[in-house]
């Protein structure tokens, strides 16, 4: 199943983001902010219950989630999309998946895989950018072998390519695919067109460095990152 969140404020924040004139701190602040407003969209599937409250005045029945949620950024793209979610649902629990892309066969490779307890628990995977599809269907397959049901795991994206799409539906039946945008195809360095370029990288702040810069630049920032990423699964230890 696939949903696409056409909503005009939506694809208003996404032309800003795939603009490549957007500075570095707006492309930071747009996607935590449109993943905070596709978050609403999402959250209609998930399920909810009534459950009785007590009010200051009376008990009332309320409406509840029905089902903890667990948010699952794939790193590094997919922490953009993290805070927002978090914001809307500051009970839900995080875990961390980290996937590159082999540039040469463009497969993922695992360097990190983090999660809570996660029976009869729903999953969200986020991952801006659905290509290949082949980051996406580790990550599915990761989480799947921990028990969890492929009807309880949901794939939010901000672009899609149609191969992408394809791929995950042939090979991960059943799976449940959100995304702000369909868009034309991939290039031959397997990137999303018209797409919106390296999400990660503009995120990072190191999209336009120069060559020998952007990887000391790169180095930098994940040294950084792991170690804030190592005290943070130490809560799951």
């Amino acid at each position: 199943m696939i949903t696409v969140i056409k909503s005009p404020f939506v694809q208003y924040k996404l032309t800003i983001l795939r603009n490549k004139k957007t500075s570095n701190t707006v492309f930071r602040q747009t996607m935590n902010e449109i993943s905070y407003l596709i978050a609403s969209d999402v959250l209609q599937y998930v399920p909810f219950k009534k459950q009785s409250i007590q009010t200051p005045l009376k008990k009332m029945s309320g409406t509840v989630l029905g089902q903890p949620i667990i948010l699952v950024p794939i790193l590094r793209a997919g922490l953009g999309l993290l805070e927002g979610f978090a914001k809307f649902l500051p009970e839900a629990e995080k875990g961390h998946i980290g996937l590159y892309r082999d540039e040469q066969t463009y497969e993922p490779v695992e360097y990190l895989f983090k999660l809570p307890r996660v029976k009869n628990k729903k999953v969200l995977i986020l991952d801006p950018m659905l290509a290949t599809g082949n980051s996406s269907i580790a990550a599915i397959n990761l989480i799947k072998n921990k028990g969890v049901n492929i009807k309880d795991i949901f794939l939010v994206s901000l672009l899609a390519a149609p191969e992408g799409i394809k791929n995950i539906q042939k090979k991960q039946k059943g799976i449940h695919i959100f995304t702000c945008n369909i868009d034309v195809k991939l290039n031959k360095n397997k990137f999303i067109v018209p797409g919106l370029g390296d999400a990660g990288d503009r995120y990072m702040g190191t999209w336009s460095y120069p060559k020998k810069t952007y990887y000391l630049s790169t180095i930098s920032i994940y040294n950084s990152f792991f170690f804030r990423l190592k005290m943070l699964s130490m809560r799951y230890l």
